[in-house]
């Protein structure tokens, strides 16, 4: 029976470790497509352009859902170098790409934030497999992990920490102006969410926070917290009572 539980015990952990790194994965990549307002088909398109390797949209989407338990090393590979050539910019591949995708070359032109490990270089192939199977963290801006039940009053927070109180017509272009988002689409979202028009989904905010955390540096200066310290302010706040 010992032995029984032992193995038990060795199963348990092993399984239990793998659905965490599934579920780690899901959400690195769901907040990398959001952070860059992707597709599901923007990584795999590039992939083929650039013959970086073999990875299908079904699968990307299957990442993002947390539903493919079992990709093989090809699809590591493709989005590691996928990353790595976002991470030397679009210089070097934009004559290729204005030549085979065009369409491509203007949604990364757009965005094309790479994934970076702590030490500020991109995630390779090596370390999103880490990733996937339990062994690795989750690279710094990537694990806020906020809550859906939470995000509404997060929402509340941020335009009241960004306005600092005023209303959103008497801080509206110096607020705007500190955002660094070019995208339209995110821009109009942004400029909803603080007027209380609307609210930030959790995954919208997992994706959003860096950038409104460079609001928050923009428009308090040096007197500006970590992203950090920002989060666990505005969590404070968003505290009902």
């Amino acid at each position: 029976m010992d032995k029984a539980s032992g193995s038990d015990h060795v199963t348990k952990g092993y399984r239990q470790r793998l659905e965490e790194g599934r579920q780690a994965m899901a959400h690195l990549i769901h907040v990398w497509h959001e952070r860059n307002g992707w597709s599901h088909k923007v990584l795999p398109a590039l992939a083929d352009a650039l013959d970086l390797g073999r990875v299908h949209n079904s699968q990307i989407s299957n990442l993002r859902n947390g539903k493919l338990s079992s990709p093989g090393p090809e699809v590591f590979l493709a989005l590691g170098q996928a990353n790595a050539v976002l991470h030397q910019g679009l210089d070097p591949i934009r004559d290729q790409l204005a030549e085979v995708h065009p369409d491509l070359l203007r949604v990364l032109s757009d965005s094309a934030v790479p994934l970076l490990a702590a030490h500020g270089e991109p995630l390779g192939a090596g370390e999103l497999l880490e990733i996937f199977v339990g062994l690795g963290p989750l690279p710094p801006g990537f694990d806020w992990r906020i809550d859906q039940t939470e995000a509404a009053a997060l929402s509340a927070a941020i335009a009241d920490s960004l306005c600092r109180g005023l209303a959103w017509r008497q801080c509206r272009d110096q607020v705007m102006e500190a955002y660094p988002v070019t995208k339209n689409q995110r821009r109009d979202r942004f400029a909803e969410v603080m007027a209380g028009l609307r609210e930030y989904s959790a995954e919208e905010l997992d994706g959003e926070f860096l950038d409104l955390h460079a609001t928050h540096m923009a428009l308090e200066g040096s007197k500006g917290q970590s992203a950090e310290a920002f989060l666990a302010e505005l969590r404070m706040a968003a505290q009902p009572g």
